[in-house]
């Protein structure tokens, strides 16, 4: 009895440990589902993006979930090469934005092109809690994607010149005067931050496929990534 008693515990101990070996294996194997703030951006039709975002408590800028949530989108501004992102873009609804428009950026265009677009280097700037006055109301409308609609853009009409007013990082409040290009990145995260996307306010006609010529020459067989790099 001692001996058949024993058998049966070493082959029970066996099963649990069998169970625990495959349930640590699908544990590898499966993929976690994952939490916001995000790796990647998030795609038009997730309702965070047309939710209208919440202010953040002035006391609650340099808590350790803000600093995580700011450096999370640092690393996924760089990832995807953006001159903008919105917290709403790695699904956390809040008055939060980064913009950038480095020396390398600029070199992507033409010199007449610059000149048109009156564009100009903007360091990395942490936008909290912003207020926009529009100040030049002449409508420039010039084409503009977006990493939320990606493989796409568009025409889009923006302010010339705008005033803005928000706090950093480290909460202190300033103003930035900006026309042109920064203008017109701004407008489209403060859109963000109100639920707004540019597919509302593009000239429809314009809407097109970023890349609908190398579909053509590939016969279709094309993949559009949603994941950078």
């Amino acid at each position: 009895m001692v001996s058949l008693l024993s058998n049966i515990s070493f082959i029970q101990a066996r099963r649990l440990s069998y169970k625990s070996i495959i349930s640590w294996y699908a544990g590898l194997v499966k993929s976690k589902p994952h939490e916001a703030p995000f790796n990647h951006i998030i795609q038009i039709g997730d309702p965070t993006l047309r939710t209208t975002s919440q202010e953040i408590p002035r006391h609650l800028i340099k808590s350790d979930e803000v600093k995580f949530l700011i450096k999370r989108m640092e690393k996924v501004m760089q990832k995807y090469n953006c001159v903008g992102l919105a917290a709403p873009q790695l699904g956390i609804p809040f008055r939060l934005f980064l913009i950038q428009f480095s020396e390398k950026q600029l070199n992507y265009y033409k010199p007449q092109e610059r000149e048109v677009k009156e564009m100009q280097v903007v360091p990395l700037k942490v936008i909290i809690n912003p207020r926009v006055e529009v100040t030049d109301y002449t409508k420039l409308t010039f084409v503009e994607s977006c990493e939320s609609v990606r493989g796409f853009h568009a025409e889009v009409p923006r302010y010339r010149g705008i005033k803005l007013t928000a706090l950093d990082d480290k909460e202190s409040a300033f103003e930035m005067n900006v026309v042109g290009w920064p203008a017109r990145i701004i407008q489209h995260e403060v859109d963000h931050l109100n639920g707004k996307m540019y597919t509302d306010v593009m000239r429809r006609t314009t809407f097109a496929c970023s890349c609908w010529q190398v579909v053509n020459e590939r016969g279709g067989k094309v993949e559009l990534p949603y994941g950078a790099d």
